[in-house]
């Protein structure tokens, strides 16, 4: 594919693993005679691993309005320009969503990359089933307006996607338990493609005490999956009459389907907890 003259493009680049960076992304930074970057001294290495001589400059939270005025101006001057964050893709919580607003405002063509993305990799190997999910990003660090971010979500039916940094890992997952109750499911995902990546999946109610068991658990970025709110109408019965089957001996796509038909409640909630029941 013949790429674009004078664009402006968005290049996602590894979360952690040096080999998830794309060719075509390689090609870009190796072309492109202008960077944008999130933390230039971040990017430098980065760009010279992969043999990229561009030149560049800071594109963050604190000077988007400042950044979008120089990448229009190289655009202008009918130069390329590539946009790239510490790691993964640009605009997903992190800066370049106010920058990619204003090329496009201005007229000129912005080309994005696929690429490395925390929260995919982590919804790939959660094992969530609910067909849809909503990602939030960063939670509030307060702890009144981030307890008030997730009574909002509550009610949804769709598995919720958050980051979250190390020094606050325990408080927001011990605000997911009290909002949202010991029973549903929680799948930490820490260091996604580094060296000590892990991916642990849980009751809510058990996740606090699986940190607290090692202190390494609570190092590295995270990806924070809920499952989604139970179907409304269920009053526990669903999960009553479901353990009695499984008690019973019956294979879990039998008792979830059984359970279903006897209380109403969600098969695809049911299955989910009956894998979860059976460990």
């Amino acid at each position: 594919m013949t790429e674009e003259l004078s664009a402006f493009y968005v290049v996602p680049t590894p979360i952690g693993n040096l080999g998830d960076m794309t060719q075509r992304a390689i090609d870009v930074l190796r072309r492109v005679p202008w960077v944008a970057a999130e933390d230039t001294r971040h990017s430098a290495p980065l760009l010279k691993h992969y043999g990229c001589n561009a030149r560049l400059f800071a594109a963050h939270q604190h000077n988007e309005e400042e950044a979008a005025q120089q990448v229009i101006a190289r655009l202008a001057a009918g130069e390329s320009v590539a946009l790239v964050s510490d790691a993964g893709t640009p605009a997903i919580s992190d800066p370049g969503a106010r920058l990619v607003a204003r090329v496009r405002a201005a007229g000129y063509p912005v080309v994005p990359l696929p690429g490395p993305c925390a929260a995919v990799v982590a919804l790939s190997a959660s094992g969530l089933c609910e067909p849809h999910f909503l990602f939030y990003g960063f939670l509030p660090a307060k702890a009144r307006q981030r307890e008030e971010a997730l009574r909002e979500l509550a009610g949804l039916p769709y598995a919720l996607v958050f980051y979250e940094a190390p020094h606050r890992i325990l408080e927001t997952v011990a605000a997911l338990a009290t909002v949202y109750g010991a029973e549903r499911t929680l799948v930490l995902g820490r260091e996604l493609t580094k060296l000590f990546e892990t991916i642990h999946s849980c009751p809510l109610g058990d996740a606090l005490a699986w940190l607290e068991g090692d202190a390494n658990r609570q190092r590295g970025e995270f990806v924070l999956l809920v499952s989604g709110a139970p179907a409304a109408g269920d009053d526990g019965e669903g999960e009553r009459v479901l353990k009695l089957l499984l008690e019973a001996g019956l294979p879990v796509k039998q008792a979830a389907k059984l359970a279903h038909a006897i209380t109403g409640v969600g098969k695809n909630a049911l299955y989910e907890l009956a894998l979860l029941l059976k460990g």
